[in-house]
């Protein structure tokens, strides 16, 4: 089997564990409840965006596998870490409010979130592989901003909770995506 069939296979089968993690994550109390737990500590918050530089690593060497696989770390870096022995209020606060935005049912705000959070990624992996490399910079800023003002606007002050982490990843995937940009020139 050749190098590209076999990226494409386990490629496919990341792609699968996402839906499965994802549907499990849901459909099971208990693990959504658990997984929160964990997700209270913030380590949780500041690896979840460094794993799009991964992402697009992936998309930069045309990688399936890799693409899915840093996705599937990326939704599962949730509960990576321990429960925290103390937790800042507003991080309590805004996992409250993330509880309850996920459990209580769909609304048209919800599917444009989703609907954005889709185009996000779409556009995240479009960009390298095009390497369109300041649609990408421009997309993690987006992203980023995007990230921010959705959590303050619906959850208060407990969403300012997210402004440093977020703004920490976006400084990271950028320095990234600068050192891919620069290599590749250098290959060139």
């Amino acid at each position: 089997m050749d190098k590209k069939r076999i990226d494409n296979v386990f490629g496919f089968i990341f792609l699968l564990a996402i839906v499965i993690i994802i549907y499990y994550f849901f459909s099971d109390e208990r693990f959504f409840y658990w997984a929160f737990e964990r997700h209270q500590n913030i380590l949780s918050w500041y690896i979840r965006p460094i794993f799009i530089i991964p992402i697009i690593l992936g998309a930069y060497f045309k990688s399936f596998s890799l693409i899915f696989l840093s996705i599937f770390s990326l939704f599962t870096s949730m509960f990576w870490f321990p429960v925290p022995d103390k937790v800042d209020g507003k991080v309590i606060s805004f996992l409250n409010f993330e509880k309850e935005y996920l459990t209580s049912g769909w609304a048209t705000d919800k599917v444009v979130i989703i609907f954005t959070i889709l185009l996000f990624f779409i556009f995240l992996i479009y960009a390298t592989w095009k390497k369109n490399w300041k649609l990408l910079v421009s997309v993690i800023l987006i992203g980023a901003t995007l990230k921010v003002v959705h959590s303050v606007f619906f959850s208060g002050s407990g969403g300012t909770s997210i402004i440093k982490p977020a703004v920490t990843g976006a400084i990271l995937c950028i320095i990234g995506v600068l050192f891919i940009k620069n290599r590749n020139k250098n290959n060139s």
